[in-house]
């Protein structure tokens, strides 16, 4: 991996703290930090390790784009893009972006920096591709703290729905191999998003809220509605025990309907609105927007809106064994190369499982090709 990723560290020497920062990242240090990333490389003070971060020349955007060439060509083609926000609390007013705002991680408004975060998965695997602060507005405006972290002339406010569009449509771009796009309410409620990917004929399963406004064409003429409304008018026959894929005991089942929202759409595509219903608590519902291929049946929808669940794997993943929320840096550009490099020690993981999922199902499939095998293990020849 250090040596597909070398060329965006540019010098030797930032090559070598780079290595560094990446072993210290997967080594069992509690904390990420400057001084004991430093101790785990052996350097008696941490200025290499700081300076990484900080003073050295080298762009973190040109490795974010070798982690993702890195990660779709460990995990395969026509894998899922995930959208999601995490926080990182914050004590403190001077790491950039750090503002009383509202967190995901902690659930409530804290003082916290957000990151828009981007995720690539497929049946190897899942791994983090891209990444973005998110700047608001009181920060995007001030120019003195601008300054003070080095936020580049050309950032200016943006959304975070806005921020999920260009980092879609830069992946997009980049040739990334995607069967469809993944995000929960926030990012599904964005019409522009929509409007995007349905322009590239790009496949989505975004949740949106119970009360998002819809208008569509019926044989009955044109509906104004909302997701919640349309759940209650739904028929016992229209809900189907379907899996949103496996969880750590086994597949999560949910019940699962669809409606079709006739709204036009290009030649080989259908929009449905997808519901899903806890088979334990039916009133625990779920809405989303889908736009698939036609001749798309519905455990395809539910299989695919259950993936969003990876992008979340990720970020437990790279926070409690990589450090993705330990980063020290107060600048710009200290905090980006933080998360692409912790994003580079978890691209390595997701590659080093996923080659282990592939040698496990060769070996299954030729020990089922094989007829001494699989004689071997037949329940008939077990039973004699």
């Amino acid at each position: 991996m250090k040596v597909h990723l070398a060329p965006a560290l540019g010098r030797a020497e930032t090559r070598a703290s780079g290595g560094a920062f990446i072993d210290g990242l997967l080594s069992g240090a509690e904390r990420k930090t400057g001084w004991m990333l430093a101790e785990e490389a052996g350097l008696d003070r941490p200025y290499r390790i700081q300076s990484l971060l900080g003073r050295s020349a080298w762009s973190a955007d040109a490795l974010r784009a070798l982690v993702q060439d890195y990660v779709t060509a460990a995990l395969g083609e026509d894998g899922v893009l995930v959208v999601d926000e995490t926080g990182f609390l914050k004590k403190g007013a001077h790491s950039v972006g750090v503002a009383r705002q509202y967190s995901g991680t902690a659930g409530r408004i804290e003082n916290c920096q957000v990151g828009v975060f981007l995720s690539y998965a497929s049946r190897f695997g899942h791994a983090l591709i891209d990444r973005r602060l998110y700047l608001p507005k009181a920060w995007a405006e001030d120019s003195d703290r601008r300054r003070n972290a080095s936020v580049p002339e050309g950032i200016a406010f943006a959304t975070k729905p806005a921020m999920a569009r260009e980092m879609i449509a830069a992946a997009l771009d980049g040739g990334v191999s995607c069967a469809w796009v993944l995000a929960d309410a926030l990012y599904g409620s964005d019409y522009q998003l929509r409007r995007m990917l349905e322009d590239r004929g790009q496949p989505y399963v975004l949740a949106v809220r119970s009360n998002q406004h819809l208008r569509f064409l019926t044989q009955e003429g044109l509906i104004q509605s909302d997701p919640a409304y349309l759940a209650e008018e739904l028929e016992a026959g229209d809900w189907h025990a379907l899996s949103a894929g496996e969880g750590a005991k086994g597949p999560r089942l949910y019940h699962w309907a669809r409606l079709p929202l006739r709204w036009t759409t290009q030649d080989g595509f259908e929009r449905w609105l997808l519901f899903r219903r806890s088979l334990r608590n039916p009133d625990e519902l779920a809405y989303y927007f889908a736009y698939a291929r036609e001749g798309a049946s519905l455990a395809e929808l539910a299989g695919a809106a259950g993936l969003r669940w990876t992008i979340e794997e990720c970020f437990l993943r790279a926070k409690d064994d990589l450090g993705l929320d330990h980063c020290e840096a107060r600048s710009w550009h200290g905090w980006h190369r933080h998360m692409t490099l912790v994003m580079a020690a978890a691209a390595f993981l997701a590659k080093l499982a996923a080659d282990q999922r592939r040698a496990i199902w060769t070996r299954a499939e030729d020990d089922l090709g094989d007829p001494a095998k699989r004689d071997k293990t037949s329940p008939n020849r077990r039973a004699a």
